[in-house]
């Protein structure tokens, strides 16, 4: 009896460190947002909009840009038509961090880095200040658990001086080039980035910090980018930790620099000089996927490693009016504007390499050159990364995001709401003070201050499914569908504690009425 309880013992010890060893061996995943500033969903040769059999459609635009390497991580993942953004940059960045929408976080505008821009009429009690180190921030939950995080590119979580101006502040253990404010003082290398030194005199207050190495050469700002997120991808593999990188590229964000690497593709495109300086940026951006694409298959850690590419709000392409069928062309509206052009963004997620073997993508498994068309946001991230990761949101925190994983199999997800709320209590910008709000194939907009942009009516509403250019304004011929999509947007900003506009006299609160 002794001799049988002693082989049990050994044959259960062993079958734990055999169990203990098979865990082991299976490391976490990587995790890269590619996250690309001004990018809609019509600047790429990618076509994600689709035709009445779901099949991809291109337009006139997905033939003016190039994106070889979107294609190709297109080819390897599933892409979403229909993924949403807030309109302008900071509250989608601090809205991936967290997990929450905007009207809750309250960084319901971009952040200017030196004064509070809530605007004449905007709230007071708005979130200036952004991110704080006392904030739950998916790069401190990864932190915690073991990732190296790594912040490369773009920050804008904070204004000048605040705790959310340094993304070290936030839990990266790595930033490179983030800083308080949006767009860069130069894209070229020769101007130093905007920082002093040779014929630039002055450092601009829009200067890129970090890349004094680059300074005095031909080095475009994306590229320089590149090469420092490929320097660190390559340190964290050394270290043998898991890493997630926060690639948030400048790109393509104005000033409009021409990046003479493409220009030779653009100059008899027929469009103006700037739309041309745009196209470069975006293929210049390309160039980077392409580049981090071929480095982690370099160093042997595709397979585990899995990309999000997206655009941080709707297209800023100069095409045209910011509130018609132009710059994010057949989709109305630009960045900063309450149409889909201001807040339909580009997705898609793919293993860097797909391996049908491999632990974690039996976990994720993602299909190759597959679209989603219902509806996610950029909140959605953060569940969904930390799920990957193993690692638990804090209790108490709110996450107004729902994992993805249903969607990136490729198949609907019947347990999601298809909703999407985005609050912008501000101006001026494309278009002021108004809210969003979508149910389904519905989409009411709501106007705290009539004005033409708005056909002078607090309403606009929209059938996305019959129309998805947003032709035709129902407000007035669907009275019933008007006042229940108004009924739910009140709803919504009441649950996610919202702040609105003021008054003229700036005392009172000004809040949405039913119609």
């Amino acid at each position: 009896m002794r001799r049988c309880c002693l082989v049990l013992a050994l044959v259960t010890a062993c079958g734990f460190v055999a169990h203990t060893a098979t865990f082991a061996v299976e490391p976490s995943p990587n995790v890269v947002l590619f996250l690309v500033d001004d990018m809609g969903v019509m600047d790429t040769s990618v076509p994600f909009l689709t035709d009445d059999a779901g099949q991809a459609k291109r337009y006139p635009l997905n033939d003016f840009y190039r994106t070889p390497h979107m294609e190709r991580l297109a080819a390897r993942g599933i892409r979403f038509n229909n993924f949403c953004a807030m309109s302008v940059c900071s509250p989608t960045r601090v809205s991936i961090m967290t997990g929450q929408n905007a009207t809750r976080h309250r960084v319901t505008n971009w952040i200017s880095p030196d004064q509070d821009n809530a605007g004449p009429q905007g709230p007071p009690s708005w979130n200036w200040k952004g991110l704080r180190k006392s904030d739950v921030t998916l790069a401190r939950l990864l932190q915690a658990s073991g990732y190296h995080t790594i912040h490369v590119g773009k920050g804008h979580f904070g204004p000048r001086g605040a705790e959310g101006a340094d993304p070290l502040n936030l839990g990266f253990d790595v930033n490179v080039g983030g800083a308080s404010f949006g767009a860069p003082a130069s894209y070229y290398g020769t101007a130093n980035y905007g920082n002093a030194g040779g014929s630039q005199k002055k450092t601009a207050s829009h200067a890129v910090p970090h890349l004094e190495k680059y300074h005095g050469t031909d080095t475009f700002l994306t590229d320089a980018l590149t090469q420092e997120a490929n320097a660190q991808i390559s340190a964290a593999v050394k270290g043998g930790k898991p890493f997630f990188l926060n690639f948030a590229h400048y790109a393509v964000h104005a000033p409009f620099n021409s990046d003479p690497r493409f220009a030779a593709h653009y100059k008899n495109s027929g469009k103006s000089p700037q739309a041309q300086a745009f196209a470069t940026l975006i293929e210049g951006m390309d160039k980077s996927l392409g580049d981090l694409l071929d480095h982690v298959e370099s160093l042997g850690v595709a397979d585990n490693t899995l990309i999000f590419f997206l655009g941080d709000n709707g297209s800023d392409a100069p095409l045209g009016h910011q509130h018609e069928v132009a710059c994010a062309a057949p989709l109305r509206g630009r960045k900063g504007a309450h149409y889909e052009g201001g807040m339909r963004v580009p997705f898609i997620a793919a293993w860097a390499k797909a391996s049908a073997d491999h632990a974690a993508q039996k976990r994720l498994p993602i299909p190759a050159g597959a679209i989603q068309s219902q509806q996610a946001a950029v909140y959605d991230l953060f569940p969904t990364i930390l799920a990957l990761a193993n690692v638990p949101a804090p209790a108490g925190h709110v996450v107004d995001g729902a994992k993805l994983d249903t969607l990136l199999a490729g198949r609907r997800d019947t347990t999601r709401d298809e909703l999407f709320l985005m609050h912008y209590p501000h101006s001026p910008h494309r278009s002021d003070y108004f809210t969003v709000y979508r149910s389904g194939p519905w989409k009411v907009i709501y106007h705290y201050f009539p004005s033409k942009a708005s056909e002078d009516s607090h309403y606009q509403l929209f059938h996305l499914a019959d129309d998805p250019f947003e032709q035709r304004n129902l407000a007035s011929s669907h009275p019933d569908e008007l006042r229940r999509l108004m009924q739910e947007l009140i709803a919504a900003l009441q649950r996610h504690d919202a702040v609105y506009p003021l008054d003229k006299k700036g005392g009172t609160m000004v809040k949405p009425k039913l119609p």
